[in-house]
Protein backbone atom coordinates (compact mmCIF):
# COMPACT_ATOMS: atom_id res chain seq x y z
CA UNK A 1 0.00 0.00 0.00
CA UNK A 2 1.24 3.47 -0.88
CA UNK A 3 0.19 6.60 0.93
CA UNK A 4 -0.36 9.57 -1.36
CA UNK A 5 1.19 13.00 -0.89
CA UNK A 6 -1.31 15.02 -2.91
CA UNK A 7 0.45 18.23 -2.01
CA UNK A 8 0.32 19.64 -5.55
CA UNK A 9 3.94 20.70 -5.45
CA UNK A 10 4.76 21.68 -9.01
CA UNK A 11 5.45 25.36 -9.51
CA UNK A 12 3.76 25.33 -12.91
CA UNK A 13 0.43 25.77 -11.07
CA UNK A 14 -0.55 28.84 -9.01
CA UNK A 15 0.89 28.67 -5.51
CA UNK A 16 -2.15 30.39 -4.05
CA UNK A 17 -4.50 27.64 -5.17
CA UNK A 18 -2.27 25.06 -3.54
CA UNK A 19 -2.19 27.00 -0.29
CA UNK A 20 -5.97 27.02 -0.23
CA UNK A 21 -6.16 23.27 -0.83
CA UNK A 22 -3.57 22.58 1.87
CA UNK A 23 -5.82 24.19 4.48
CA UNK A 24 -8.47 21.49 3.99
CA UNK A 25 -6.05 18.57 4.29
CA UNK A 26 -4.53 16.78 7.26
CA UNK A 27 -0.98 17.78 8.21
CA UNK A 28 1.85 15.68 6.84
CA UNK A 29 2.53 12.73 9.14
CA UNK A 30 6.31 12.53 9.75
CA UNK A 31 6.01 9.11 11.42
CA UNK A 32 7.49 6.39 9.16
CA UNK A 33 4.57 4.67 7.44
CA UNK A 34 6.35 1.61 6.03
CA UNK A 35 5.45 -1.79 7.48
CA UNK A 36 5.17 -5.40 6.29
CA UNK A 37 1.83 -7.23 6.23
CA UNK A 38 0.52 -10.53 4.90
CA UNK A 39 -0.04 -10.68 1.11
CA UNK A 40 -3.64 -10.22 -0.12
CA UNK A 41 -4.22 -13.99 -0.37
CA UNK A 42 -1.79 -15.96 1.83
CA UNK A 43 -3.46 -19.28 0.92
CA UNK A 44 -3.23 -18.85 -2.87
CA UNK A 45 -2.54 -22.14 -4.70
CA UNK A 46 -1.55 -23.13 -8.22
CA UNK A 47 -4.33 -22.45 -10.70
CA UNK A 48 -6.38 -20.26 -8.36
CA UNK A 49 -6.14 -17.18 -10.58
CA UNK A 50 -8.07 -14.24 -9.12
CA UNK A 51 -9.49 -15.38 -5.75
CA UNK A 52 -13.12 -14.25 -5.52
CA UNK A 53 -13.77 -15.52 -2.00
CA UNK A 54 -12.25 -12.37 -0.49
CA UNK A 55 -13.89 -8.94 -0.38
CA UNK A 56 -11.10 -7.45 -2.51
CA UNK A 57 -11.13 -10.22 -5.12
CA UNK A 58 -14.91 -10.27 -5.35
CA UNK A 59 -15.09 -6.51 -5.93
CA UNK A 60 -12.27 -6.67 -8.52
CA UNK A 61 -14.14 -9.38 -10.41
CA UNK A 62 -17.40 -7.43 -10.27
CA UNK A 63 -15.64 -4.38 -11.75
CA UNK A 64 -15.17 -6.35 -15.00
CA UNK A 65 -18.86 -5.79 -15.74
CA UNK A 66 -18.15 -2.09 -16.29
CA UNK A 67 -16.14 -3.00 -19.41
CA UNK A 68 -13.06 -1.29 -20.86
CA UNK A 69 -12.33 1.97 -22.63
CA UNK A 70 -9.72 1.77 -25.38
CA UNK A 71 -7.45 4.48 -26.83
CA UNK A 72 -5.81 4.24 -30.25
CA UNK A 73 -2.41 5.90 -29.77
CA UNK A 74 -2.36 6.93 -33.44
CA UNK A 75 -5.36 9.21 -32.91
CA UNK A 76 -4.82 10.25 -29.29
CA UNK A 77 -3.21 13.63 -28.62
CA UNK A 78 0.18 13.83 -26.96
CA UNK A 79 -1.33 15.61 -23.96
CA UNK A 80 -3.92 12.87 -23.46
CA UNK A 81 -1.30 10.15 -23.87
CA UNK A 82 0.85 11.84 -21.24
CA UNK A 83 -2.02 12.00 -18.76
CA UNK A 84 -3.08 8.41 -19.42
CA UNK A 85 0.38 6.86 -19.19
CA UNK A 86 1.57 8.84 -16.19
CA UNK A 87 -1.62 7.97 -14.29
CA UNK A 88 -1.56 4.29 -15.27
CA UNK A 89 2.14 3.48 -14.83
CA UNK A 90 2.50 4.26 -11.14
CA UNK A 91 4.27 4.72 -8.86
CA UNK A 92 7.32 5.88 -10.81
CA UNK A 93 10.69 6.32 -9.08
CA UNK A 94 12.31 9.73 -9.49
CA UNK A 95 15.85 10.40 -10.67
CA UNK A 96 17.20 13.66 -9.27
CA UNK A 97 19.82 14.33 -11.95
CA UNK A 98 22.88 16.52 -11.45
CA UNK A 99 24.82 17.62 -14.56
CA UNK A 100 27.37 20.19 -15.72
CA UNK A 101 27.35 22.03 -19.02
CA UNK A 102 30.44 22.26 -21.23
CA UNK A 103 30.99 25.68 -19.61
CA UNK A 104 30.71 24.15 -16.11
CA UNK A 105 27.25 25.58 -15.38
CA UNK A 106 25.51 23.17 -12.95
CA UNK A 107 21.99 21.88 -13.39
CA UNK A 108 19.63 19.89 -11.15
CA UNK A 109 16.39 18.34 -12.39
CA UNK A 110 13.95 15.62 -11.23
CA UNK A 111 12.98 12.99 -13.84
CA UNK A 112 10.24 10.39 -13.31
CA UNK A 113 10.87 8.42 -16.50
CA UNK A 114 13.62 6.52 -14.70
CA UNK A 115 14.60 3.03 -13.59
CA UNK A 116 17.38 0.48 -13.20
CA UNK A 117 18.11 -1.34 -16.46
CA UNK A 118 20.59 -3.97 -15.32
CA UNK A 119 22.89 -4.90 -12.46
CA UNK A 120 25.42 -6.62 -14.75
CA UNK A 121 26.61 -4.26 -16.07
CA UNK A 122 25.17 -1.72 -13.60
CA UNK A 123 22.96 0.45 -15.84
CA UNK A 124 20.11 2.88 -15.31
CA UNK A 125 17.85 4.73 -17.72
CA UNK A 126 16.47 8.26 -17.86
CA UNK A 127 13.99 9.33 -20.52
CA UNK A 128 13.81 13.03 -21.37
CA UNK A 129 10.80 14.57 -23.11
CA UNK A 130 11.94 17.31 -25.48
CA UNK A 131 10.35 20.60 -26.44
CA UNK A 132 10.91 22.27 -29.85
CA UNK A 133 10.92 25.64 -28.05
CA UNK A 134 13.77 25.04 -25.62
CA UNK A 135 16.57 22.45 -25.36
CA UNK A 136 16.53 20.23 -22.27
CA UNK A 137 19.53 21.27 -20.17
CA UNK A 138 19.97 17.77 -18.71
CA UNK A 139 20.14 16.23 -22.19
CA UNK A 140 22.51 18.86 -23.56
CA UNK A 141 24.81 18.60 -20.55
CA UNK A 142 24.99 14.79 -20.61
CA UNK A 143 25.75 14.80 -24.32
CA UNK A 144 28.46 17.45 -23.81
CA UNK A 145 30.26 15.98 -20.79
CA UNK A 146 29.19 12.30 -20.83
CA UNK A 147 28.72 12.41 -17.04
CA UNK A 148 25.93 12.86 -14.48
CA UNK A 149 24.77 11.76 -11.05
CA UNK A 150 21.39 10.36 -10.03
CA UNK A 151 20.22 11.06 -6.50
CA UNK A 152 17.21 9.48 -4.79
CA UNK A 153 14.65 11.92 -3.38
CA UNK A 154 13.37 11.28 0.14
CA UNK A 155 10.46 12.83 2.02
CA UNK A 156 12.40 15.42 4.07
CA UNK A 157 13.60 17.43 1.05
CA UNK A 158 10.94 16.74 -1.59
CA UNK A 159 9.91 20.41 -1.86
CA UNK A 160 13.53 21.48 -2.43
CA UNK A 161 13.94 18.83 -5.13
CA UNK A 162 10.65 19.72 -6.76
CA UNK A 163 11.54 23.39 -7.21
CA UNK A 164 14.28 22.22 -9.58
CA UNK A 165 11.57 21.22 -12.10
CA UNK A 166 10.98 24.90 -12.84
CA UNK A 167 11.61 25.70 -16.50
CA UNK A 168 14.24 28.35 -15.78
CA UNK A 169 16.88 29.73 -18.17
CA UNK A 170 20.07 27.68 -18.45
CA UNK A 171 22.11 30.16 -16.42
CA UNK A 172 19.89 29.72 -13.33
CA UNK A 173 21.62 27.66 -10.63
CA UNK A 174 19.14 25.16 -9.17
CA UNK A 175 21.51 24.46 -6.29
CA UNK A 176 21.01 28.05 -5.11
CA UNK A 177 17.26 28.09 -5.81
CA UNK A 178 16.68 24.81 -3.96
CA UNK A 179 19.12 25.44 -1.12
CA UNK A 180 20.50 21.92 -1.51
CA UNK A 181 24.17 21.09 -1.00
CA UNK A 182 26.57 19.93 -3.74
CA UNK A 183 28.91 17.17 -2.61
CA UNK A 184 32.01 16.35 -4.72
CA UNK A 185 31.77 13.08 -6.63
CA UNK A 186 34.53 10.48 -6.85
CA UNK A 187 34.71 9.63 -10.56
CA UNK A 188 32.59 12.27 -12.35
CA UNK A 189 32.56 16.08 -12.31
CA UNK A 190 28.84 16.72 -11.59
CA UNK A 191 28.20 16.94 -7.86
CA UNK A 192 26.12 14.61 -5.75
CA UNK A 193 23.22 15.92 -3.65
CA UNK A 194 24.42 15.75 -0.06
CA UNK A 195 20.87 15.64 1.33
CA UNK A 196 20.15 12.50 -0.71
CA UNK A 197 20.81 9.19 1.05
CA UNK A 198 21.57 7.39 -2.25
CA UNK A 199 23.87 8.83 -4.93
CA UNK A 200 24.78 7.10 -8.20
CA UNK A 201 27.71 8.44 -10.21
CA UNK A 202 27.20 7.70 -13.89
CA UNK A 203 28.94 7.86 -17.26
CA UNK A 204 26.95 8.02 -20.49
CA UNK A 205 26.67 4.48 -21.84
CA UNK A 206 24.29 5.12 -24.72
CA UNK A 207 21.85 7.79 -25.88
CA UNK A 208 18.95 7.14 -28.26
CA UNK A 209 16.69 9.76 -29.82
CA UNK A 210 13.07 8.94 -30.67
CA UNK A 211 10.77 10.79 -33.06
CA UNK A 212 6.98 10.76 -33.27
CA UNK A 213 7.07 11.48 -37.00
CA UNK A 214 9.48 9.92 -39.48
CA UNK A 215 10.83 13.27 -40.66
CA UNK A 216 10.35 15.26 -37.46
CA UNK A 217 12.81 16.37 -34.77
CA UNK A 218 13.50 14.15 -31.74
CA UNK A 219 10.69 14.25 -29.19
CA UNK A 220 12.33 12.03 -26.56
CA UNK A 221 15.87 11.03 -25.66
CA UNK A 222 16.60 7.82 -23.77
CA UNK A 223 19.82 8.04 -21.77
CA UNK A 224 21.49 4.88 -20.49
CA UNK A 225 24.01 5.50 -17.73
CA UNK A 226 26.78 3.21 -16.53
CA UNK A 227 26.93 3.43 -12.73
CA UNK A 228 30.54 3.93 -11.65
CA UNK A 229 30.15 4.57 -7.92
CA UNK A 230 27.29 4.08 -5.45
CA UNK A 231 27.14 6.14 -2.24
CA UNK A 232 24.63 5.21 0.47
CA UNK A 233 24.27 6.76 3.91
CA UNK A 234 25.04 4.34 6.71
CA UNK A 235 21.84 5.50 8.41
CA UNK A 236 19.60 3.93 5.73
CA UNK A 237 21.40 0.59 5.39
CA UNK A 238 20.11 -2.65 6.86
CA UNK A 239 22.00 -4.25 9.76
CA UNK A 240 24.23 -6.33 7.48
CA UNK A 241 25.05 -3.15 5.47
CA UNK A 242 24.35 -4.94 2.17
CA UNK A 243 20.96 -3.48 1.25
CA UNK A 244 18.89 -0.35 1.80
CA UNK A 245 16.09 -0.31 4.38
CA UNK A 246 13.07 1.34 2.67
CA UNK A 247 11.61 2.46 6.00
CA UNK A 248 14.78 4.48 6.61
CA UNK A 249 15.26 5.72 3.04
CA UNK A 250 11.71 7.08 2.87
CA UNK A 251 11.76 7.54 -0.92
CA UNK A 252 9.05 9.40 -2.81
CA UNK A 253 7.66 8.50 -6.22
CA UNK A 254 5.43 10.13 -8.82
CA UNK A 255 1.79 9.65 -9.67
CA UNK A 256 -0.14 11.61 -12.32
CA UNK A 257 -0.19 15.38 -12.38
CA UNK A 258 1.35 17.02 -9.32
CA UNK A 259 0.93 14.11 -6.94
CA UNK A 260 3.75 12.38 -5.14
CA UNK A 261 3.51 9.18 -3.13
CA UNK A 262 5.45 7.64 -0.27
CA UNK A 263 5.87 4.06 0.88
CA UNK A 264 3.13 2.59 3.03
CA UNK A 265 2.46 -1.09 3.63
CA UNK A 266 4.33 -3.85 1.79
CA UNK A 267 4.13 -7.64 1.68
CA UNK A 268 6.37 -10.52 0.66
CA UNK A 269 5.37 -12.98 -2.07
CA UNK A 270 7.77 -15.92 -2.48
CA UNK A 271 9.63 -16.43 -5.74
CA UNK A 272 9.01 -20.11 -6.46
CA UNK A 273 11.49 -22.49 -8.05
CA UNK A 274 10.61 -24.92 -10.84
CA UNK A 275 12.41 -27.72 -9.01
CA UNK A 276 10.16 -27.36 -5.97
CA UNK A 277 6.91 -26.99 -7.93
CA UNK A 278 7.52 -29.25 -10.93
CA UNK A 279 5.41 -32.16 -9.67
CA UNK A 280 2.55 -29.92 -8.54
CA UNK A 281 2.49 -28.04 -11.86
CA UNK A 282 2.44 -31.26 -13.88
CA UNK A 283 -0.34 -32.64 -11.66
CA UNK A 284 -2.63 -29.63 -12.08
CA UNK A 285 -2.00 -29.52 -15.83
CA UNK A 286 -2.99 -33.20 -16.07
CA UNK A 287 -6.14 -32.64 -13.97
CA UNK A 288 -7.30 -29.75 -16.16
CA UNK A 289 -6.87 -31.42 -19.53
Amino acid sequence: MLSCLRNRLFVRSPVASFSASYASRPSFNPTPSFKLTEPPTPGWNLGDGLPTDSTLGKRWKQDETQGWKTWDTNTTTGRDLYRLLTSAVVPRPIAFVSTLSADHVPNLAPMSYFNVVSHNPPLLSISLSLSPRKPKDTRENIHATKEFTVNIISEPFVEAANICSIEAPSEVDEWVVSGLTPEPSVSVKPARVKESAVNLECELYKSIDFVSESDGPPTTTLVIGLIKHIHIRNAVLTEDQKTVDPSKLRPVARLEGNSFVRLGEAFDVPRHSWKALKDSVEKIMEERK
